[in-house]
This record gives structure tokens, C-alpha cells and sequence, in this order.
């Protein structure tokens, strides 16, 4: 199985290499496949207009609402409109040229971008059109949520066989990461690294374009359907969708950074990026919307400025500590960088070990996680008494501990003795004195 890793199709690794596996091994990949699924629309079951879990005094949970509907017709057109759609839109549209990382076999991909230009060219209509004139009823979406989760479910599934099947194709450049030999784990993985049609580069597009602006759209209307219903709509919604849209514009308008991610130039394309673009991303992260659309909560002007000011403690950390870390490697003699203590390693670079970076080793990650906090504290006690809106927090906390141990040990295998020396230095993973 190993041999797979050095075939012709240009992954770089050695013939004999045993596999590595993430997720806690080979099989756990296969039955995510279907828990991830079963945990959106657990969301959805625990969490509705008919009620919301209660964890005290006693459990209870309401199950779906008696209008919903599983699966339709129409919905599956919707997506499939709004999928393709875009994709005809990111082609036909203008938008400036970049160039990606060099990939293993020495070649380097050139990416089209104008995903901050269709996000105006869909966002912005919908906003005039749904709030300021009766033309688009854009509480539809909250209506027909549920099979709009089941459209993104089947779509991301067949995407992803898809995927699977053209990566069999001659020439293919394959991720090490998805072909261990495993069919279901290198499903999970994906084993082509930048499938495309032509131009069309299936993963960077699906990474920004659909999900992340269907997003932004979601929370939209949840919005439009809690002003429907109480004929104005609450400084607690207002909150949740002004965070989540700036993280949206902020991702979208520097496009380009994603080229140099993990996702892009590591991992290949299969169902693990391909169901979190498309299902997790768009109604996993629009939860906390929709529980305000169904139970509206008035916040005080008290707890206003501590959500504000818990939003800003997290902003503050997170380009803090990035703001240093991106100073110092594009000038280490800079007066804002030149104080750091540093630590030198035998492939001649420094690790820093002070200042935001000696507070831990991803203190970046803590300010991450607490501007997460932020976009579900507008639920109030209520969301977290139910737990249920509080999901996306909880999940992040997961991710980027997740998230952290591999990159561990990927600085492991990078740096051997020096990192040792290094976590003896910095010794906190995320939250100091904590974790």
C-alpha cells in the first residue's frame, strides 16, 4: 500500500513508505461519512421553531417541526441553480490571475479569483431586493432549509464519487494523504490534489465560492424571516450576521492567501472538503441565525458591549499574533520584531519564542476560538441552555485542537530535536496555563 505513495502520478514520497493515517486511524473516516451528516441534521431535529432541546430540568427534545419536509424537488433545483450558476458566473466574470504554490511534481497552477466580486454580485441584490422591496422573499430559504441541507448532502456525496473516480484517470497528481490504499479513507481524504475542468479548479472554488457565500446568504435570511415575524429585526441578530459577515469579507477579499493553505496545497479533494464546503460551512455555521430567527432574543445594552468586548479580545489576539508572526518573517530586523527572543534550528531558520508567540505555541488559535465565542453569545442563556446554538463554538474548540496536534506533528517531523526544544520553551499548545 505504501507504493502507491511513489506511483507515476508525481507524489512525493518514498516507495516504501509506511501510510499515515489521521482521524484516529483508517476505518474512523468511513463512518464519519455518515455521522457528519446525521449532526446537521441533528441540529435541526434538537433546535426548531417547534422548541429547542432542554438540557434542565429534565431532556427533552422537540424533533422536526411538522412543516418541515425532508427532501424536494425544488430544493434540489435551488442548489443545483445556485451551484452551477456560480460556477458559470466565476468562469464568465472577469477576475485577476495568481499562482499557486509549486506543486510536487515542480509545476505551479494558475487561479482565477473574483470570488469578493460575485459575493456583491449576490449578496448585495439580495440585501436590496429582500429588505428594501417585496421582489425576493428571501425567507424562503429558512422555509425550505431542511431539504436545502439534504440538496447539499446528496450534491457534496455525488461531488465527491465523482472526485474519487476521475482521480483513477492517467496523470492524475495525487495527494500522499489519500492513497494509503484504504478506499474509504483516501474517499475521505480525497486523492487527487487539484482536480479540474479546464480552468476550473473544482476545489478552490468549492473551498470560497458556494459554501461561503451561501453562508452569508443563509444568515441573510434568518434575518428576513425573524423581521417577517416580529416586523423589525433584533440587535442580537443584527450582531450574529455584522461577525460572521465580516469573517465572510475578510476570506473572500483576500482570496489569494488561500492558496498557500493546507487545503490547497496538501490535501486532496475528496468528501472531507467537499462536504465541509458545501453542507457543513453553509448550515453548520448559519445554526445560531436560524435558533434567533425561531426564538428572538432581546439583549441588554449591558450585554451588548460584553459581547462587543469579547469580540474584540479575540480579534485583538488573533491579528496580534499573526500581525508578529507575518512582520517577522517578511523582515526579522524590523524595530516592531527586532526584540523577540528566537530560537535558531539546524535548517537555519528562528521559531520564535516570545512576545504573542510565547504565550503558546498557536496562541493565534485562543483568539481564533474566542471571536467564535462571540458570534454565539447573541443567543443569550437561552442558546445556552439548549446547547444546540453554542454548536459552532464547541465544534471550533474541537477543530483547532484537531487542527493543532497536526500541526505538531508536522513541526515534528520538520524540525526534530529543535521543537523539542522549542515546546520546552513555549510549553502551552492554545490556552496558556490551561491546554
Amino acid at each position: 500500500m505504501g507504493g502507491q505513495k511513489g506511483d507515476a502520478n508525481g507524489v512525493a514520497n518514498g516507495a516504501h513508505s509506511a501510510p499515515e493515517f489521521e482521524f484516529f486511524g483508517p476505518h474512523v473516516p468511513g463512518v464519519l461519512v455518515f455521522v457528519l451528516p446525521m449532526v446537521l441534521y441533528g441540529l435541526i431535529y434538537a433546535c426548531n421553531e417547534s422548541g429547542c432541546m432542554a438540557l434542565l430540568p429534565s431532556p427533552s427534545v422537540p424533533g422536526f417541526a411538522p412543516s418541515m419536509e425532508l427532501f424536494s424537488f425544488k430544493a434540489l433545483f435551488v442548489y443545483l441553480a445556485w451551484f452551477f450558476g456560480l460556477a458559470c458566473a466565476h468562469l464568465l466574470a472577469p477576475g485577476r490571475l495568481a499562482q499557486g504554490t509549486v506543486q510536487p511534481n515542480g509545476e505551479r497552477l494558475t487561479y482565477k479569483l473574483n470570488a469578493f466580486t460575485l459575493f456583491c454580485l449576490t449578496y448585495l441584490p439580495a440585501l436590496y431586493f429582500g429588505f428594501f422591496t417585496d421582489l425576493l422573499n428571501l425567507s424562503w430559504v429558512y422555509d425550505n432549509y431542511l431539504p436545502l441541507l439534504t440538496a447539499s448532502v446528496l450534491f457534496s456525496a455525488s461531488l465527491s464519487v465523482y472526485l474519487y473516480a476521475s482521480s483513477h484517470k492517467k496523470g492524475a497528481l495525487l495527494s500522499e494523504h489519500g492513497t494509503t490504499g484504504y478506499p474509504h479513507y483516501d474517499f475521505w481524504m480525497g486523492r487527487e490534489l487539484n482536480p479540474r475542468l479546464g480552468m476550473f479548479d473544482w476545489k478552490e472554488f468549492c473551498e470560497l465560492y458556494p459554501g461561503i457565500i451561501g453562508w452569508a446568504l443563509a444568515n441573510l435570511a434568518m434575518a428576513h424571516k425573524q423581521r417577517q415575524r416580529l416586523g423589525y429585526v433584533t440587535p442580537s441578530m443584527v450582531l450574529t450576521n455584522v461577525f460572521q459577515l465580516y469573517y465572510v469579507v475578510d476570506a473572500l477579499w483576500n482570496e489569494k492567501s488561500i492558496l498557500t493553505t493546507m487545503d490547497i496545497t496538501t490535501d486532496g479533494f475528496g468528501y472531507m472538503l467537499a462536504f465541509g464546503d458545501l453542507a457543513w460551512v453553509p448550515f453548520g455555521f448559519s445554526n445560531a441565525a436560524r435558533f434567533l430567527a425561531d426564538h428572538p432574543q432581546n439583549l441588554s445594552a449591558a450585554m451588548i458591549v460584553v459581547i462587543l468586548a469579547v469580540k474584540a479580545l479575540g480579534y485583538y489576539i488573533f491579528r496580534g499574533a499573526n500581525g508578529q508572526k507575518d512582520a517577522f518573517r517578511r523582515d526579522p530586523s524590523h524595530p516592531s520584531v527586532a526584540h523577540l527572543k528566537t530560537l535558531p534550528t539546524e535548517r537555519g531558520t528562528k521559531l520564535i519564542c516570545s512576545g504573542w508567540w510565547g504565550v503558546s505555541r498557536h496562541v493565534n488559535y485562543f483568539g481564533d476560538w474566542i471571536m467564535g465565542l462571540a458570534w454565539c453569545l447573541p443567543t443569550g442563556l437561552a442558546g445556552a441552555c439548549s446547547v444546540t446554538p453554542y454548536f459552532y463554538c464547541l465544534y471550533f474548540a474541537v477543530l483547532l485542537a484537531h487542527r493543532e496536534r497536526r500541526d505538531d506533528e508536522a513541526c515534528r517531523r520538520k524540525y526534530g530535536a529543535d521543537w523539542e526544544k522549542y515546546c520546552k520553551l513555549v510549553p502551552w499548545r492554545i490556552i496558556p496555563y490551561v491546554y
